[in-house]
């Protein structure tokens, strides 16, 4: 029976995923948010109908109306649609729903589970599955977050961000590595930490749980998790049912490795994006291949294939020969991770990395953390804090700067002076490397634009 759905925050990363499903399949769907983002102007042209703010009269014929966690219960249209007695929502209450009638593949971790996603994404559309799928950013090889599969499997970034994942029931679930964080919604690691645990609670009977057992957090909780699922280990921890071997590196290339299977048959992997840690993100692709008993020489094909999702080390190219990299990364252990595939890429070049902190709660409960996570980078910058959903605090990321452990580093607080320092700074064969969950990916847009017109050294 085919549904009006309105979504309240319809621009979001995963509502706006939810949206591209319901229109694939076949639904009406609405919308508001107070910006019209290029993924909303996408959803237009499916033929949503987006509206700018928020306005009562909205979700006029609406059956259910679904919102986002950044949508306050005194939102208009929240309150318009509870007196109109129509059904509200929050994505954690619709993925239930979404993803009932499906095999469900979900993708947990503090780190990795958006390009791990894409890639279970892409290697079961090459193995001709046809699945849905949720990605938590914009696959360069389907070229979409999302997609209403006519096949029996759903694959869905699993997130914990308000306990999001708490809605779903997976058939599969990989985890690639739990660290806290989260502090606006965990207060302490226990409480982080129990959330994956209850994720592991709402799965399936007969479910399968993949762990990357190189990080003892993971571990621990796959260890728990073995008293009432099936559990298989992958990583380069001896004696794991997935074993990595032999992880190598080529300059201007990506990660290659050797993975044993159970069976004690060796796969040479090589993929076409840089990292150790997207090693383990594949690791865990065709440990779940392999499990379900499909080709895992067609995913392994796949996987050198797979060309990333955006924002996550996108290259959008070299410009006065100065190559510029934009990355969703913003956790020390991100930053540290996305620092060492740079450098594998470019061992001989000069890297600038900039980081905008985001949110002043993560800031400062990880702060320590931070003081040695840019090692490996030549020049870092870091901007003041992207507030994100919290208030404008009396904390400035200036002090981080000032005791991170590298030689050159400075704190440039606005994006367009980080800009007028980079274009003085530069030289041909330079890498720039931008991280950042908030706007600072618009320093690469002014880069592009002043470096094409030859607005350098100025």
């Amino acid at each position: 029976m085919k549904k009006h759905y309105h979504l309240i925050g319809i621009g979001g990363t995963g509502l706006s995923a939810i949206a591209r499903v319901l229109l694939e399949q076949g639904h009406t769907v609405s919308g508001s948010d107070a910006l019209i983002s290029p993924l909303v102007e996408e959803l237009c042209n499916q033929g949503a109908t987006v509206y700018t703010g928020h306005k009562a009269e909205q979700i006029a014929g609406a059956d259910m109306v679904i919102r986002s966690s950044a949508i306050r219960d005194d939102n208009v249209e929240v309150k318009a649609a509870q007196k109109a007695g129509i059904p509200v929502l929050k994505r954690v209450d619709f993925l239930h729903e979404l993803t009932a009638q499906h095999k469900l593949v979900a993708v947990a971790g503090t780190h990795g589970k958006t390009t791990t996603t894409a890639m279970a994404a892409w290697v079961f559309h090459q193995l001709g599955l046809d699945p849905s799928f949720i990605i938590g950013g914009t696959s360069k090889d389907l070229n979409s977050n999302a997609h209403a599969g006519k096949g029996e499997y759903f694959i869905i970034e699993a997130d914990e961000y308000d306990s999001m994942f708490l809605g779903l029931a997976p058939d599969y679930l990989i985890l690639t590595m739990v660290e806290y964080d989260h502090p606006d919604c965990y207060p302490t690691r226990e409480a982080y930490a129990l959330a994956f645990q209850n994720l592991i609670g709402k799965m399936e009977k007969n479910g399968v749980l993949l762990a990357n057992a190189d990080h003892p957090q993971t571990l621990n909780i796959g260890k728990r998790a073995e008293q009432s699922h099936k559990v298989l280990y992958y990583g380069r921890t001896p004696k794991t049912d997935y074993q990595i071997k032999d992880i190598h590196h080529k300059e201007q290339q990506g990660v290659g490795f050797r993975l044993q299977l159970p069976n004690g048959q060796i796969i040479a992997q090589e993929l076409s994006i840089p990292g150790d840690h997207n090693a383990a993100n594949a690791t865990a692709v065709l440990a779940l291949v392999d499990e379900m008993g499909l080709s895992i020489n067609t995913a392994s094909q796949a996987l050198f294939e797979f060309s990333g999702t955006g924002r996550r080390f996108d290259i959008l190219g070299t410009f006065q020969g100065i190559t510029l990299i934009d990355d969703y990364g913003h956790h020390p252990t991100e930053i540290r991770s996305t620092i060492q595939a740079a450098r594998s890429k470019y061992p001989h070049q000069r890297i600038f990395t900039i980081w905008q902190p985001h949110t002043f709660s993560r800031t400062q409960e990880l702060f320590e953390d931070y003081l040695d996570a840019f090692r490996g980078s030549d020049v870092v910058i870091v901007t003041e804090i992207y507030a994100s959903r919290e208030k404008p605090q009396d904390y400035s990321a200036a002090l981080v700067a000032s005791q991170i452990r590298n030689q050159d580093v400075h704190f440039i607080a606005t994006l367009n002076d980080v800009t007028k320092f980079l274009l003085h700074e530069l030289e041909n064969g330079d890498v720039v490397l931008t991280l950042s969950a908030g706007d600072a990916y618009q320093i690469n847009q002014q880069l592009v634009t002043s470096l094409k017109e030859g607005r350098i050294h100025a």
